[in-house]
């Protein structure tokens, strides 16, 4: 324990040390502070890219396929690493590396073609098509540029024109094309989908092998999540149609689970910040919103269309029915709303706490110092919080969806009766199924309040 310790503070102590290294070489100078972007730092971890970047570098990326359809309809397939050159720049003193973006031009049926990742644009980050433009456009344009510049200090030297992209100083007529790339964020969902598989895969080769007999370790840990979920939610809510939805519901839960997980890693393959996409938990809540409307019963479409309220709420003005459509669109939105901002406030917080080192770095080595103690900590506190979030979200979207699910395809009284024609059998069934619904309803309630 004594050894493990000692490492541990040895390497605080290197991580402590670093700030004033930074500052005896003139790293926490007030220029450095005034270059720091904090809101740029942090879109920038969050954001998605054409290539993945190399662990502690942000000028060398792993190259990712670009995939693009030009303006004159025709498709292009290239590497990232086309896009960008790592050059040297004097910052404060020094020479450090940096990734710059660059033209990739290509000749094709006797045409050249020409992308660059925009930076100075209305389509910041994104690839773009451009063109040259010719003389009495280029003076309108530069003449949008001269005002834009008069009326005051322009960030990078060069304002956004729109329609219009800056590279190394010179505009150009921009297109965004179709782009269907391999980005950051689609790797990232492929190896999410692959890591899921593997798991679920040799959990089932284990029992094919086994029988029976209890996995240990990594597969007893697996067995222990996948009955945590289906015995204790799906199966109890969704009864004998657990087995019809449980694929969907585990999947869903893992899926989410390993996304979370891997959005926590800061090196390849994590790194990216899946959950805290809301293009992603979108289409996750658009899954549930089908699954839930397209295997509805009557009674639930009933309830949506007519339901058991007093006439004049529904008759002649529908403002049940309103209320209830409006419902169906803001269960899913929920979903999708919920998962997003709890993982992308984890990350800002994280990623907050660790600038806090730089931003205080000019203010003498004794507070940076403090600051770099007290940010390492706050870091790895929020950190092992996130974990702990990453399963609370995906149990608690797992959860939603399937108690939205259950309310959809739940029996009612009217079915149960029926099927048994109006035997004792029938009146037991539609009391159970009363009383199932109204514990969904509360347990949907007290889980969305959360």
């Amino acid at each position: 324990m004594s050894k493990r310790l000692s490492i541990l503070v040895f390497l605080l102590a290197i991580l402590i040390a670093a700030p004033f290294k930074g500052y005896a070489e003139g790293s926490g100078s007030h220029a450095e502070e005034e270059d720091l972007d904090v809101k740029e730092i942090i879109f920038e971890h969050l954001g998605d890219g054409y290539g993945w970047e190399v662990p502690f570098s942000h000028a060398y990326r792993i190259p990712l396929p670009v995939i693009v359809k030009a303006e004159d309809g025709k498709w292009f397939c290239f590497s990232s690493k086309d896009l960008t050159e790592v050059v040297e720049v004097e910052k404060h003193g020094k020479m450090e590396h940096e990734a710059e973006p660059v033209i990739k031009t290509i000749e094709k049926d006797g045409k050249s073609y020409s992308f660059v990742i925009a930076h100075i644009s209305n389509h910041k980050d994104k690839l773009v098509q451009i063109f040259p433009m010719e003389s009495s456009e280029e003076a309108d344009v530069m003449k949008k540029v001269a005002d834009a510049k008069a009326q005051g200090p322009v960030k990078g030297g060069w304002p956004v024109i729109d329609g219009y992209v800056c590279v190394d100083g010179t505009y150009y007529r921009e297109y965004r094309p179709f782009d269907i790339s391999i980005t950051k964020n689609v790797a990232a969902l492929f190896i999410s989908t692959i890591i899921v598989l593997i798991i679920v895969m040799s959990l089932v080769r284990f029992y094919r092998r086994n029988g029976l007999k209890a996995p240990r370790k990594g597969m007893g840990f697996m067995e222990l999540l996948v009955s945590f979920i289906y015995e204790g939610t799906i199966k109890p809510t969704l009864g004998g149609k657990a087995k019809k939805f449980a694929p969907y519901l585990l999947t869903c839960f893992f899926f989410i689970l390993i996304m979370n997980l891997l959005g926590l890693i800061v090196i390849f393959p994590g790194g990216a910040n899946l959950t805290g996409n809301i293009a992603v938990t979108l289409v996750l809540a658009v899954m549930t919103f089908i699954m839930t409307n397209v295997f509805g019963k009557k009674h639930y479409w009933k309830e949506i269309f007519w339901p058991d309220v007093p006439i004049w709420l529904k008759c002649p003005l529908p403002i049940m029915q309103f209320i209830e459509i409006f419902g169906m669109f803001t269960k899913p939105a929920a979903l999708c709303v919920r998962l997003f901002a709890n993982m992308m406030g984890g990350h800002m917080i994280v990623i907050t706490l660790t600038l806090l080192i730089f931003i205080f770095a000019s203010f003498g080595a004794v507070v940076a110092g403090a600051t770099t103690v007290v940010s390492i900590l706050f870091s790895l506190f929020m950190l092992a919080l996130d974990v702990l979030v990453s399963f609370i979200q995906a149990y608690v979207f797992t959860t939603l969806s399937t108690i939205f699910i259950g309310m959809a395809v739940e029996e009612h009284e009217h079915e149960g009766a029926e099927k048994h024609e109006g035997t004792a059998e029938g009146e037991a069934d539609a009391q159970a199924a009363a009383k199932e619904h109204e514990l969904l309803s509360k347990e949907a309630n007290a889980i969305d309040l959360k």
